[in-house]
């Protein structure tokens, strides 16, 4: 089956899974206020309401902006900053929702979008990843956003398509317009902008390294690099993910999806043939342009794979997780997921790469 074959499918899948999808984690407890982040999540009666975003031209594709725009955001001079919260904007017409946390500090701050996985919401995201805790604590503004009304996940880039359930909103184009508004409305950094996700949610932040056409400098895939394919000649990019060789949802070795779904849902599965991560890492890696291998092993059960010969401004590393589930390795416990891996914490892993990334 071919790359764009897949991906239908792929959206297909999506639109046949249950709300407990295969990445939703609990829902959080509320924090004990001695114990908040300086970055406030939302809540109901602290949802903001800030002027609609604005739209791209249907059809028209998401892109960086010219380097002479890089640096400094409008956003440093904004009469009324964005606030911690929750946020709505208008996309192609469409009301979405996005979780905001915001660091201290006048900034520049890079910014970091985090983005849930099937079946998962941004709340749950929040909780389960712990970017919008730890991001602004090392002085990130992090992005938690939904995925449409009516959608258990993202819609990748190039997925419209004939298939029951393949057409979607333009969601690399709601997640550029969310990338302005944040540089127009909070004081951040044009040149370190970030996306990392779970599962469907990594295979979307893989995705936007083409689909914004090099506006990312960096993004961390857990559980879900191998099911987005890269374009060609990718700009370099700082690329870490996570994977857990015992995976029921993305297989590790490859092969169809869900093994242990039924009905419909394994019958729709049946058609998709996944690469092996380390296939599809090695695919990344050299798109970008990389190469040479080294293997290390930096915790017991976690083999790490780097590539050790990238042009400037790429990184490439593969953390795979001996016996690890369909997990965020340093999470909570999931345990219909698999085994989390506990002497790793993909959270630190993934904001120490981007501390070094190079600046677009």
């Amino acid at each position: 089956m071919g790359r764009g074959a897949i991906a239908l499918t792929l959206a297909a899948l999506l639109a046949m899974l249950p709300v407990a999808g295969c990445t939703a984690a609990p829902q959080p407890a509320p924090a004990p206020q001695s114990h908040r982040s300086p970055a406030t999540l939302a809540s109901p009666q602290s949802e903001q309401s800030p002027q609609p975003g604005q739209s791209r031209q249907a059809g028209q594709s998401p892109s960086a902006p010219p380097p002479q725009a890089r640096g400094r955001a409008s956003g440093c001079s904004a009469a009324t900053p964005l606030k911690a919260g929750r946020h709505t904007m208008t996309h192609d017409g469409l009301r979405r929702t996005f979780l905001l946390a915001v660091p201290k500090g006048e900034g520049p701050h890079p910014v970091l979008l985090d983005l849930h996985g099937l079946g998962s919401d941004a709340a749950q995201e929040s909780f389960y990843s712990r970017l919008a805790v730890e991001g602004p604590r090392r002085g990130y503004v992090v992005a938690t956003p939904q995925a449409a009304d009516g959608r258990m996940g993202w819609t990748l880039p190039g997925t419209s398509g004939p298939l029951p359930g393949t057409s979607g909103p333009d969601d690399a184009g709601f997640l550029a317009a969310l990338l302005d508004r944040l540089e127009s409305g909070l004081c951040v950094d044009r040149r370190r902008a970030f996306a990392a996700g779970m599962s469907y949610g990594a295979a979307m932040s893989a995705a936007l390294i083409c689909a914004l056409d090099g506006r990312l400098a960096g993004v961390g895939a857990v559980g879900g690099l191998s099911v987005a394919r890269p374009c060609d000649r990718p700009l370099p990019t700082t690329l870490l993910a996570f994977h857990g060789t015992a995976d029921r949802a993305v297989p590790y070795r490859g092969g169809h999806p869900f093994p242990d779904a039924t009905g419909a849902l394994r019958a729709l599965a049946d058609l998709v043939v996944l690469p092996p991560v380390e296939r599809a890492a090695d695919d990344w890696a050299r798109a970008l342009g990389c190469a040479g291998r080294a293997t290390s092993r930096p915790a017991t059960g976690v083999r790490l794979r780097t590539w050790t010969s990238c042009p400037a401004g790429a990184t490439v590393r593969l953390y795979t997780l001996d016996g690890g589930g369909h997990t965020w390795p340093g999470s909570v416990e999931v345990p219909r997921l698999g085994a989390t891996a506990r002497n790793l914490d993909a959270t630190a892993l993934i904001l120490d790469a981007f501390d070094r990334a190079p600046a677009r």
